[in-house]
């Protein structure tokens, strides 16, 4: 006996269990393997790989583009894992409740939003997380820095970190590693500006944080802090790729080396600027970097001193 496929070869060995037919077919909307002699489902290996939608006001789904549920995130304290109640009052078909169902659904919601925050702990992550997000707002930080925040602050109170320090120390202490760990440069100073603890307190935990979370943080380089220089004072991308420019020559020329990377970062944007035509006072890009402007000149002459520049 020849076969002129698998699925033939398949089908000669495998037998339907109720009337020993051998016959099957494969249903295209539902992926269910029928036998053709009696209709007994034989498999179905059928994936549905389409979203998953979510709809409970009468209209469709897909239009409204309502999904069963959000992904998870270490932004919230419950990872956004739980129920979450919704506020209009009507039900599946859009029609309203009623007065009495209403004052019974507040009160299920209000109940609800208590057993969600049930414990102590829970409560204090919940106030880290409100802070953490406050923070990160003020700093106009991307999500993906927000997310590895609040997982290393989640860590520290893993190690018990949080012990013995403020909330809002530790809070400021993970977004600055954060910060560090996604190349987003955010000096001690800009943070401590928008945090209600000091500099030197978030220095002192994020130093802890490192330590006992193993997280290996490359000091900061100037070039991280042109494209942000650049783009608070206005100016085009030349200017970015000549202070680059620069920054790359000073390393070879051994400027760097025990200085602060936010006063060479400025010092050669204001170069880089004056090469190129637009003029920026030092006290723009003083106010831009951070750094006073006596740090800028200094920087700044040791620059065009060691790179022999001249400047018509």
């Amino acid at each position: 006996m020849s076969f002129d496929s698998v699925d033939e070869i398949i089908n000669e060995i495998k037998k339907c269990s109720e009337c020993s037919g051998k016959s099957f077919e494969t249903i295209d909307k539902t992926g269910e393997e029928v036998c053709v002699a009696c209709g007994l489902v034989y498999s179905n290996v059928s994936i549905d790989e389409g979203p998953d939608w979510n709809n409970y006001e009468g209209n469709s789904a897909a239009e409204n583009g309502d999904r069963a549920g959000m992904p998870s995130t270490n932004l919230l304290h419950d990872k956004g894992l739980t129920t979450d109640m919704g506020w209009k009052n009507s039900d599946y078909a859009g029609a309203g409740l009623g007065a009495n169902n209403s004052k019974l659904f507040r009160r299920l919601r209000r109940q609800h939003q208590r057993t969600r925050v049930s414990s102590s702990t829970e409560r204090n992550l919940a106030v880290a997380l409100g802070e953490l997000q406050r923070l990160a707002a003020q700093m106009s930080l991307p999500k993906d820095v927000r997310e590895e925040s609040a997982f290393i602050y989640r860590k520290a109170v893993e190690k018990k970190l949080v012990r013995g320090r403020s909330i809002e120390g530790v809070v400021a202490a993970s977004l600055y590693a954060a910060c560090r760990m996604r190349k987003i440069p955010r000096t001690l100073d800009e943070v401590g500006k928008f945090s209600r603890t000091g500099r030197k307190e978030i220095g002192r935990t994020f130093r802890a944080i490192a330590k006992e979370l193993k997280i290996s943080v490359q000091p900061s380089s100037p070039a991280d802090y042109i494209p942000r220089f650049c783009s608070i004072l206005d100016l085009p991308q030349e200017v970015q790729s000549k202070a680059l420019y620069l920054l790359d020559e000073a390393e070879k020329a051994d400027l760097t080396a025990g200085r602060g990377p936010t006063g060479i970062a400025a010092a050669a944007v204001y170069l880089a600027s004056k090469m190129k035509g637009y003029e920026k006072t030092q006290r723009e890009i003083s106010d831009a970097a951070g750094v006073t402007e006596v740090t800028i000149r200094n920087r700044y002459k040791e620059m065009v001193s060691a790179l022999h520049i001249t400047l018509s």
